[in-house]
């Protein structure tokens, strides 16, 4: 019995920190006049993290206050792949 309540708890504890995980997207931008490519990230809520259309929705509004047009999401990652991208991103390494 001790067991089994100590696997449900473990259980909801570790469902809990994935819900609470951190998820972002890569992806390129596009100005025209003159023509200018840009390659960001973006912090995602949780429920943009479940598809690249779902990022989609939430990215473009973001990046098009900016005055970019977002021509595609490259790929949505959690926080163990943020450190190793952002360094490819540079100075638009995270927009929210």
């Amino acid at each position: 019995m001790k067991t089994t309540f100590l696997t449900a708890a473990f259980l909801v504890l570790a469902l809990a920190g994935q819900a609470s995980a951190q998820c972002y997207a890569d992806y390129k931008a596009k100005q025209d006049n003159p023509l200018r490519l840009q390659y960001g990230i973006i912090e995602l809520p949780q429920a943009a993290c479940t598809s690249p259309q779902a990022a989609r929705n939430y990215a473009e509004p973001v990046i098009s206050r900016s005055g970019w047009t977002l021509l595609q999401i490259e790929s949505i990652f959690g926080e163990a792949e943020f450190q190793r991208r952002s360094v490819n991103a540079g100075a638009i390494h995270l927009r929210q």
